[in-house]
């Protein structure tokens, strides 16, 4: 196992249990948006992201110069010498994909949670038309969007049968991929 894996595996075992105003823990929520991307048929890179894509939320709680609120960028930073674009970049994409879909999307705002709807405000709220055309513009903004609609699923108890090292497969596999120049 990939020290970086291990690292994450500690990570999620020792702050996972927490919640963010959803009623499942953050480990809760990871298994159930990657087990979302498997069911759809993603990629390794894609099914990591899902598992990971809150995981600044994770860091925040074990060092408070990390905000929740960028929570996106935070998460995708500390992978990126780890994990390629492919992983990265969805997760760093997911809260401007949610105000992207809040922006074009009918009734996409009314049907966020109420602890989606609070961070929606801190992240920027409704884009712009030339915000929405910059989003677009990014390469993984497809993936975004993708793991921010699992995001918003993956919030339901039925979805937490597995345990987070049942994704670990993917995991390694998305780590040693970025290990070995893929």
């Amino acid at each position: 196992m990939y020290p970086i894996v291990k690292h994450i595996t500690d990570l999620f075992a020792a702050e996972g249990n927490q919640t963010y105003g959803e009623d499942i823990t953050q480990t809760e929520h990871a298994v159930q948006c990657a087990e979302l991307a498997v069911r759809a048929g993603e990629s390794d890179e894609l099914v990591t992201a899902a598992l990971l894509h809150d995981i600044g939320h994770l860091l925040a709680a074990t060092d408070l110069a990390y905000g929740n609120y960028k929570h996106d960028a935070v998460g995708a930073e500390f992978l990126a010498d780890y994990f390629s674009p492919a992983v990265t970049e969805p997760i760093r994409l997911h809260a401007q994909a949610k105000r992207y879909l809040c922006s074009v999307e009918q009734g996409y705002l009314e049907g966020l949670s109420a602890a989606s709807l609070d961070s929606f405000h801190h992240q920027g709220g409704l884009m712009t038309p030339e915000e929405r055309d910059a989003f677009l513009a990014e390469t993984y903004s497809e993936s975004a969007i993708k793991l921010r609609r699992w995001d918003d699923e993956g919030k339901i108890q039925e979805l937490s049968l597995q345990p987070f090292t049942h994704y670990l497969p993917q995991l390694q596999a998305s780590t040693q991929r970025m290990e070995q120049g893929a």
